[in-house]
Parts: C-alpha cells; structure tokens; sequence
C-alpha cells in the first residue's frame, strides 16, 4: 500500500489529524509542566522516567494524570 501524502488527504481529514496532534501535544505539554512543578516528594516513582512516560503517545500524559501523583 502506498504512503498516503498530505496533500492525498481530504480537507476533513487534514482537519482531524490538526486536530489529534494539537491534543496530544497539548495533553503532553500540560503533564510535562505539572510534572516539572511537582515536588518529587509527591511523585510515585522517578521523574525521569516520568517524563518518559508522558512522551508515549495520548497514554504517557493520562497515565501521568491518573498514577503519576500522590493523593493530595
């Protein structure tokens, strides 16, 4: 099967995959900095390999929100 280009793409398709990649990125961004402002006392686990995580995809940051932090 070929590559499909951008251009090959349909308006709304464009539409949805601009729209799939400002999610993630925003979901992404979002964790990086609530994790880079959290006190590692309030981590479970290593930051580091947080930030990892949080690289991996849509999953990465919504593992962050639901397991990443302590219980406040």
């Amino acid at each position: 099967m070929p590559t499909r280009r951008w251009t090959d793409l349909s308006p709304r398709q464009r539409a949805l995959t601009l729209v799939a990649a400002f999610v993630q990125l925003s979901l992404a961004a979002t964790a990086w900095a609530q994790l880079a402002t959290t006190p590692a006392v309030e981590v479970n686990g290593s930051k580091a390999r947080w930030a990892a995580v949080i690289a991996i995809n849509v999953v990465g940051p919504l593992a962050w929100f639901r397991w990443g932090r302590e219980d406040r």
